[in-house]
C-alpha cells in the first residue's frame, strides 16, 4: 500500500465528502497523482465506513466541512443553474433541427419547457400537492 502525501489523503477526504465512489477517486488519484491506490485504502479515508475507525480528527473535520459545503452549494456546479441546462438545451434542440431530427428537437423542446414551468422541481410538486390536498379538504367539507 503507497504511503500518501497530505495533500494526496486531502483530495481523497474531500471527493469522498463529495459523494464519489471509491472507484472514482483510484481514478482520480491515478490521474491527478500518478500514484496507484486500492478501493480500500480510499474507503479508510471515508469517517462514514468502519474501516476508517482509526482516522485522525483533522481528516474527519476536513470530510465534515467540505461534505457540508457540497450539500449547500449547489450554484458551484454548472448543470444545477437552470440558465445552463436551458442553454444547453437550446444547443441541443438547434443542432437536432439542423440534422432534420424533428423527434429529438420536440423532445428537447418539451424537456425545456418542463424545466422553464419547474416540473424538475420539488417546490412547484408541493405545491401542487397543497393544492390537491386543499380541493381534497373543500369536497370533505361542502
Amino acid at each position: 500500500m503507497a504511503t500518501l502525501k497530505a495533500e494526496c489523503k486531502i483530495f481523497i477526504v474531500q471527493s469522498i465528502a463529495c459523494y464519489e465512489t471509491p472507484s472514482q477517486v483510484v481514478e482520480s488519484v491515478r490521474e491527478r497523482f500518478g500514484i496507484e491506490i486500492t478501493r480500500q485504502q480510499v474507503e479508510s479515508h471515508d469517517p462514514t465506513k468502519v474501516s476508517s475507525k482509526g482516522l485522525a480528527q483533522k481528516w474527519v473535520d476536513i470530510f465534515n466541512a467540505t461534505r457540508e459545503r457540497f450539500c449547500k452549494e449547489t450554484s458551484d456546479i454548472p448543470i444545477a443553474n437552470k440558465a445552463y441546462r436551458l442553454r444547453v438545451l437550446d444547443r441541443m434542440a438547434a443542432d437536432a433541427e439542423s440534422m432534420k431530427n424533428y423527434g429529438m428537437t420536440a423532445d428537447i423542446l418539451e424537456q425545456a419547457a418542463k424545466e422553464v414551468g419547474g416540473v424538475y422541481t420539488s417546490r412547484l410538486n408541493a405545491e401542487h400537492a397543497d393544492k390537491i390536498s386543499g380541493t381534497a379538504q373543500n369536497q370533505s367539507t361542502g
